[in-house]
């Protein structure tokens, strides 16, 4: 009881804050968790590496740049833009809102810039095996079953019908300039993202990368033709939304295919049911967006949308000529020290543009992977377990994701006591109330006795904070859960 305590109260109350007036330090950071089960989910399946990776960066951005601007913005009694307020009016979340965002987008666009750049050999190769591809397909030939694809001339077909729908149709605001930048970008990505996710692996495919600089590209060019304000921001985003979800599908559809070519499907039949579902999932997702719009509107603190406030900062401030290079420098110069030492930047980069609390759950999950490496020797056990963790993981991504979705219906129909519910706890309570009783079934008393000292815990906490213990004991547990999943005693097979 006294261990979960002290866990709460760092996770609350525990801000790090030692500054004295007129003094010459001032040290200002916040250590911070989210407790969030699908991070958990997220750091297991990146691994313990990626994952400390993004918690370097963290840590660079909140107890290493936040510090040292506090350090001699204090003596400054001006604002230093971008802040509209002195650096010693603002507290540690302040400095991050208004500098270390800039320096984080700056390190995450330079990470994948390079990112795509070490792409080149396979953008160069894969466009020679397209080009090699649109031969052989105007060639008849007698074709295998297992080898039989879409006719090129439906492809050609359907590649004209978007460019048409997306330059006329009023809703896209393309334009011409904006529908070809899509279709250029699009075919040389698609090739690489596609050649990548075949050859390596979805984990290797570049779609941070190659989005950004379709973003960067497509800004100066809209730019230098004229697109400006709004109408060049809108059309900058549409094409990088159009090239982004290209690449991720190419990835999806490779992989697909190679799996179709291993069990012996005809690839014709899969791309038929891949556009089906593309189609399908595109109507409902579409609602879905909206939807989490209505309840929670994108971008704000209920639902942050990190990747796309990045976006926005690079758009705005191409189109618009507002982008804070001296800090987007700062960034690059730090991914570029991190590529000097031989480890990828964009993994770094992105943790020091994410606020640290989403990174401490993150590295949970990759610790718990690292224990089982260490821990499990046997190849065959290993990979087991391994693939027991990625399925516990994806449930918790996809738990956390479909429930906000359904909070989301609520909010939207105006049912406010189910938003309004302490859902940390409610949960809590359903966990452990099913824990004592398999306990019980199971025989195993410690366990009951164990599951009702956490209740007590959770009633015995302070109604103002129950809210958030449950929501951590909840984590726990999870984390608990995954890691018992994982690294627990296996059962023993039986035998006759």
């Amino acid at each position: 009881m006294i261990i979960i305590s002290i866990i709460y109260a760092i996770y609350k109350y525990f801000q790090l804050e030692v500054s004295k007036e007129k003094a010459i330090i001032s040290f200002k950071t916040i250590i911070s968790m989210e407790a969030i089960p699908s991070l958990l989910g997220v750091g297991f399946i990146i691994g313990p590496k990626i994952a400390a990776y993004m918690l370097a960066g963290g840590i660079l951005g909140w107890f290493v740049l936040i510090p040292l601007i506090s350090y001699f913005g204090i003596h400054i009694g001006m604002p230093v833009n971008p802040a509209r307020i002195p650096i010693a009016e603002l507290d540690a979340t302040g400095i991050w809102r208004y500098y270390i965002r800039y320096i984080g987008a700056g390190a995450v666009a330079f990470g994948g810039i390079v990112g795509l750049f070490k792409t080149f050999p396979a953008i160069f190769s894969a466009f020679k095996s397209a080009v090699g591809g649109l031969k052989t397909g105007l060639e008849k030939r007698k074709i295998l079953r297992t080898d039989l694809d879409l006719p090129l001339n439906i492809i050609i077909g359907g590649v004209l019908v978007i460019f048409l729908i997306i330059t006329f149709v009023p809703s896209f605001k393309l334009g011409v300039v904006g529908a070809i930048c899509a279709i250029v970008f699009g075919f040389f990505f698609v090739t690489v993202s596609s050649r990548i996710v075949g050859l390596v692996g979805s984990s290797s495919n570049p779609v941070s990368g190659m989005t950004i600089g379709t973003l960067f590209a497509t800004a100066l060019i809209l730019k230098a033709v004229g697109f400006t304000g709004t109408e060049g921001m809108i059309a900058t985003l549409g094409v990088g939304a159009v090239v982004c979800i290209a690449l991720a599908m190419a990835g999806d559809t490779s992989q697909d295919l190679k799996t179709g070519y291993l069990l012996g499907a005809t690839p014709r039949a899969q791309q038929i049911g891949e556009l089906i579902g593309v189609a399908s999932a595109a109507v409902f997702i579409g609602a879905i967006v909206l939807l989490l719009n209505k309840a929670y509107t994108i971008g704000s603190q209920a639902l942050p949308a990190p990747q796309a406030t990045l976006m926005s900062m690079i758009i705005e401030g191409t189109i618009n000529g507002t982008l804070q290079w001296d800090l987007i420098l700062i960034g690059a110069a730090s991914a570029l020290v991190i590529e000097l030492l031989g480890i990828g930047s964009l993994p770094f980069a992105v943790g020091l543009y994410l606020p640290l609390g989403l990174s401490v759950p993150v590295m949970f999950g990759g610790i718990i992977n690292w224990l089982l490496k260490k821990i499990k020797k046997d190849a065959t056990e290993l990979k087991e377990r391994e693939e027991k963790g990625i399925l516990i993981s994806s449930g918790l991504i996809a738990g956390d994701a479909l429930m906000g979705v359904v909070l989301a219906g609520f909010i939207a129909a105006d049912i406010d006591f189910i938003y309004n519910m302490h859902w940390g706890v409610v949960l809590g309570f359903i966990f452990f109330a099913w824990y004592i009783v398999h306990a019980v079934l199971k025989k195993k008393i410690s366990h009951v006795f164990m599951g009702i000292i956490l209740i007590g815990i959770m009633t015995g906490l302070n109604f103002d904070i129950l809210y958030q213990g449950g929501a951590l004991l909840l984590f726990l547990i999870l984390t608990w859960y995954l890691g018992d999943g994982v690294l627990g005693a296996r059962k023993k097979e039986s035998t006759e």
